[in-house]
């Protein structure tokens, strides 16, 4: 005789999702997987530490990159999986990192058992406590090595007044950094001026035409594909908090969104080349043979 009620509902494990339970997979190279949240699909071009936690870039068919928490809250093939570091790519990290190990984070070669020197004469300015944080994380290790430290200015307004303090001369080079030096701009017209001051010789002054620091960062760093168009009239530094989703009511908050996107800064290969360019002349000035020491 057919039961004429069916099966019993409770019977089985009747706790099962629709889609079953989710299974772990490795997030290796070329995997497409989708985000449940979001709805965003592509395939796991890497997966990294930022921010104090595993990230996993994913590149859609238009060739986008957004960075997801590895972890839950995926689909592959229509099925939940939780992405898990692959073992296989580990070991080969672990290789790259010995290798990258024998490099500085501005690709210099390492040396090993090389004491930082006594401070220079010469010295390079930078606009910011943000630039001098970029700035030691990919080329300190190179300018301790030449005893060369990096001072803060307070803007570039007063900048030939504070040429003038320093007193360039023989053995005593300034490098400055200045942020969005693009011509027609109040930094430009600054900059003009004070190339053509009395100690000119011994200056060199170069910049970056990024609106802030935080810009010479490879968007794609951040899971995007190019930095936010900020409207003026709106603090830009708020701007791209919010478009990041970073809380940016205070300046604790702003302070630790530049903490987490300056993590994401790994060598010199994640920053933009005008950036690099103008860094490592600076360097190359002030360390001159000849320069900053008697």
């Amino acid at each position: 005789m057919s039961d004429r009620y069916g099966s019993d509902v409770l019977s089985g494990d009747w706790k099962v999702p629709p889609r079953g339970r989710s299974r772990e997979v490795e997030a290796e190279p070329g995997l497409v997987v989708e985000d449940v949240e979001t709805g965003w699909c592509g395939a796991v071009t890497r997966v990294e530490k930022a921010g104090g936690m595993r990230v996993v870039h994913l590149e859609d068919r238009r060739g986008r990159t957004r960075g997801f928490p590895l972890g839950p809250g995926f689909l592959l093939d229509g099925s939940p999986v939780v992405l898990v570091p692959a073992t296989s790519r580990a070991r080969a990290e672990l290789e790259e990192a010995r290798r990258v190990a024998s490099r500085t984070a501005s690709g210099s070669r390492a040396v090993d058992g090389v004491r930082a020197r006594v401070a220079s004469g010469s010295r390079i300015f930078v606009e910011g406590g943000h630039d001098a944080e970029l700035v030691e994380k990919v080329w300190g290790d190179d300018l301790r090595v030449e005893g060369v430290v990096v001072e803060l200015l307070d803007g570039v307004d007063d900048l030939a007044a504070a040429i003038a303090e320093f007193q360039p001369g023989a053995g005593r080079r300034m490098g400055v950094l200045v942020d969005h030096l693009v011509p027609g701009t109040k930094e430009h017209r600054v900059v003009r001026s004070c190339a053509r001051g009395p100690h000119a010789e011994h200056v060199r002054i170069l910049g970056h035409p990024y609106v802030d620091v935080w810009q010479s960062v490879r968007p794609e760093r951040l899971g995007l594909g190019a930095w936010p168009v900020i409207p003026r009239g709106q603090s830009w530094k708020h701007g791209i908090c919010a478009h990041l989703g970073l809380p940016h009511e205070s300046q604790a908050d702003i302070a630790r969104a530049w903490k987490w996107i300056l993590g994401t800064v790994r060598s010199y290969a994640d920053l933009e080349p005008t950036l690099l360019a103008s860094v490592e002349e600076l360097i190359d000035f002030v360390t001159e043979p000849g320069q900053g020491r008697p």
